[in-house]
């Protein structure tokens, strides 16, 4: 009997990368870690920028427009990293030309942004998810199992918080309200979207916050009631260091966080007195995970995520919005 041949390997997804930052470059990085994935090209909206990052990351293909970026036929799937205010345009741009995309988080400015970006990429075909990566992170998904099988009774409380104390810089893209400036959408996104995957949408919403000197939020804290009763404590900070942890507690035990919460780590889980270690290492800086789910669905004909829906983003930014409405946080144009 012939034997028979082995199951073909799927090709390497191929990435263009749309923007050359700090987060870009991260992505970069721990993608090399998955074999099945390839970054094809960069594009940035100069030359120079695009050989720089090529250069630095060994890219064969630099383009010097957005435009040219998304037309490039080597590319499957386009990652936004640009800053949150040019999500949206970006986003659509590639899903235009009919390339798959992962955008950065915020997905959007704000949920109407985001509403229009989905509602394209439906029409389009295209698969489109938020690059929240912290959801696809290996301690989350055992945090999520856990919670599902019961093993903390039912949920009663999250809280989370970021905070980074950084350096006062009148000229800074966090000080401008034009760029989308602040603690909120920068970090609070983190907290607000860790409290919103275990809790769901919030039923009611109360914001405090402290504003800056150009009007951006400085530090936010935010009370959040979900379903059931369950109540969300979240913060975010951009004029102190916080601890950056995270605690979920259930009727039967809890489960706190390794700080910084949002990254590759572990947590202690409590239940009935007794404290065991739930270790999840991580070689990397776990970027890559997302990248892991991103192929998955596009390989099998998905346009969103199971495990990252596009209902889930709007939760956060719905409420985000509800955030800076209480706040009197508007950007330009809002």
């Amino acid at each position: 009997m012939t034997t028979p041949a082995p199951p073909r390997r799927a090709d390497p997804l191929r990435w263009g990368i749309l923007g050359t930052g700090d987060i870009a470059s991260s992505f970069v990085t721990d993608l090399a870690r998955l074999d099945d994935h390839v970054v094809a090209s960069v594009g940035s909206r100069s030359a120079t920028a695009a050989d720089a990052f090529g250069e630095r990351h060994g890219l064969p293909r630099r383009h010097g427009s957005y435009a040219a970026l998304v037309e490039d036929d080597g590319v499957d799937v386009v990652y936004v990293a640009t800053p949150h205010p040019f999500h949206r345009e970006n986003a659509l741009l590639a899903i235009a030309a009919g390339k798959h995309v992962l955008v950065e988080k915020p997905f959007a400015l704000n949920a109407t942004q985001g509403r229009e970006v989905f509602a394209a990429a439906r029409a389009r075909g295209v698969f489109v998810m938020e690059a929240m990566w912290t959801r696809f992170l290996p301690w989350v998904v055992d945090l999520l199992d856990l919670v599902v099988a019961g093993t903390l009774g039912e949920l009663t409380a999250v809280s989370a918080e970021f905070g980074v104390l950084f350096a006062p810089d009148p000229s800074s893209r966090l000080m401008a309200p034009e760029l989308g400036g602040g603690s909120l959408l920068d970090l609070g996104v983190y907290p607000l979207s860790f409290a919103c995957l275990l809790l769901g949408a919030p039923e009611t919403l109360t914001a405090v916050s402290v504003p800056t000197a150009t009007g951006v939020d400085a530090h936010t804290s935010v009370l959040m009631t979900h379903a059931g009763g369950t109540q969300a404590l979240v913060s975010s900070s951009m004029i102190a260091a916080h601890a950056n942890r995270a605690t979920v507690v259930g009727t039967q035990g809890r489960v706190e966080v390794d700080p910084p919460f949002f990254t590759a780590g572990g947590f202690d889980l409590t239940v009935g007195g007794t404290t065991s270690r739930r270790e999840h290492p991580d070689d990397g800086t776990g970027l890559r995970h997302q990248a892991v789910e991103v192929a998955r669905c596009v390989r099998t004909g998905l346009t969103e995520s199971p495990h990252r829906t596009h209902a889930d983003t709007l939760v956060v930014l719905d409420a985000m919005d509800d955030v800076r409405r209480q706040i009197g946080l508007l950007y330009p144009g809002e």
